[in-house]
């Protein structure tokens, strides 16, 4: 009896065994600090430069392109040192996050301090230009630090197929949670700081030290269960080493990864340029306050958290494609009340947030519950895993593409005749008609197209969970091979 007890011990591997809720919610956690930035960034930073900081609009657009292009270079390079990065006592990803909270969270915050280089506005666009460009740049490097080795974790924490659903919406539970406590922290600080600077200025100053804790909770919660896995791992010999040149070609090859590629690139930048503009929507056209827009987004961000753990539900009865197609058509319909919808109608405009609020949540879950399955495809074609280099190049060309989405949003307000705020000015400058029109269509007719793509894309994507299984088993058998 104690040697059948032993034996089932034995059986039961990191891999196999299901997550204990203490180390979910830890590993969640770990997406709180770089959700709550990242939100604040995509609702705020671009309003924050043309309504603060007073740099015309294809400027900011500019500033917030550089920043993601180069946040989409070092992706890479951060994967492929986490792969190949030895600690006995952290792994491989955790000391990239341990080191890297404290710089993350200071140069966020950098991001929202309003320098004055000369006292003339004119003469102090380029500096500033410049400023957030260097800040921005050295922001990106350290979110990209703390970020990837965090998403590179999920195959490394659970390789069931369920499982896998069920530690993401942990994770997105924490990742719209985080929003939405960034945009309640926003209504409160709007309400009670008069000055718009020092809005921002105490803002930042709250979700930076919120950020750096969650962190560190993560490194600490999930330190054991990555500890096993890299046991684990250094038990089965590792085959040599493939040159990089070569690892980019498998990338590019896989077919599989192409798809979750095009499915994330077209979420996201539905998603961000959405929330981008939502701001300049709710102020100009539906012609509400600023301490508005907070309730208008938590709306869309409080639904998105109630269905996380019901499309997570609905994704183990009907599979990941049928939710994703769900939650995406309704989204699809709320974009186009928005184009249409006119000032009074405040109930309806309430209603469409919500509709929109279902899509956005399975464009948190869906495509990041795919990517493990890519790569465990690449395992059985190649011997190797590589979560670093695959999230590295999933971030960066979906990066390159949010890149080029926000410089046009930010270009064509500025073509449209947008008028940038006077700093010092407590009131904003009237919009022209043309403005106007161009915020509706970027909230609008140009986020259902990229649904509409995404949607595409789902309907042919070729890992079943039938597929999935099969390949888990021929995994399996190779291991125990090696092994003997």
């Amino acid at each position: 009896m104690n040697d059948s007890v032993a034996d089932g011990d034995a059986q039961r591997t990191p891999e196999s065994e299901k997550l204990d809720f203490k180390t979910k919610l830890a590993y969640g956690a770990g997406d709180l600090g770089p959700a709550i930035t990242a939100n604040i960034a995509i609702f705020y930073l671009l309003v924050f430069f043309t309504n603060v900081a007073g740099i015309p609009a294809g400027l900011a657009g500019s500033i917030l392109m550089i920043g993601k292009i180069w946040d989409a270079v070092n992706d890479p390079f951060v994967g492929v040192l986490t792969d190949r990065t030895e600690s006995r006592r952290w792994g491989r990803r955790l000391p990239w996050i341990l080191y890297g909270a404290i710089p993350f969270g200071f140069f966020f915050f950098l991001q929202w301090i309003v320098p004055q280089f000369s006292a003339d506005q004119s003469s102090n666009i380029w500096p500033l230009f410049w400023y957030y460009v260097a800040i921005g740049v050295i922001s990106q490097v350290f979110y990209t630090v703390v970020n990837l080795p965090y998403t590179a974790m999920t195959p490394e924490l659970t390789q069931d197929y369920d499982e896998r659903t069920s530690l993401n919406s942990f994770r997105f539970t924490f990742s719209i949670g985080g929003s939405i406590l960034s945009l309640i922290l926003s209504k409160i600080i709007f309400d009670n700081v008069s000055d718009r600077q020092q809005q921002f200025v105490v803002l930042a100053a709250v979700c930076t030290v919120i950020s750096v804790l969650s962190l560190y909770w993560c490194v600490y919660g999930t330190r054991d269960r990555i500890l096993a896995f890299e046991a684990k791992r250094a038990q089965v010999e590792q085959p040599p080493s493939i040159p990089i040149g070569e690892q980019l070609k498998i990338v590019f090859t896989n077919r599989p990864f192409l798809f979750v590629i095009g499915i994330y690139l077209f979420s996201w930048l539905g998603v961000q340029i959405t929330a981008s503009i939502i701001p300049y929507f709710v102020v100009n056209c539906m012609r509400l306050k600023d301490s508005d827009v907070p309730t208008v987004m938590i709306a869309v961000q409080g639904t998105a958290l109630g269905m996380l753990f019901v499309w997570s539900y609905l994704s183990k009865k009907v599979g990941k494609k049928v939710v994703y197609f769900l939650g995406m058509i309704l989204w699809i319909i709320a974009a186009a009340g928005l184009f249409f919808l006119q000032p009074g109608q405040i109930g309806l405009m309430y209603l469409l947030a919500i509709m929109a609020g279902f899509g956005v949540s399975t464009a948190y879950l869906v495509p990041w519950s795919m990517i493990p399955d890519v790569i465990e495809l690449d395992e059985l074609q190649t011997g190797q895993r590589r979560e670093g280099i695959f999230y590295g190049f999933m971030v960066l060309l979906q990066k390159f593409g949010l890149a080029f989405g926000l410089f046009v949003v930010g270009n064509s307000l500025q073509v449209s005749g947008f008028k940038e705020a006077v700093v010092g000015q407590s009131t904003l400058p009237i919009q022209p008609e043309s403005a106007l029109q161009a915020i509706r269509i970027a909230v609008g007719p140009i986020p259902t197209v990229c649904l509409i793509c995404g949607l595409v894309l789902t309907y042919f994507y070729p890992i079943t969970r039938e597929m999935h299984a099969e390949m888990l088993l021929k995994l399996k058998e190779r291991r125990e091979n090696m092994a003997q």
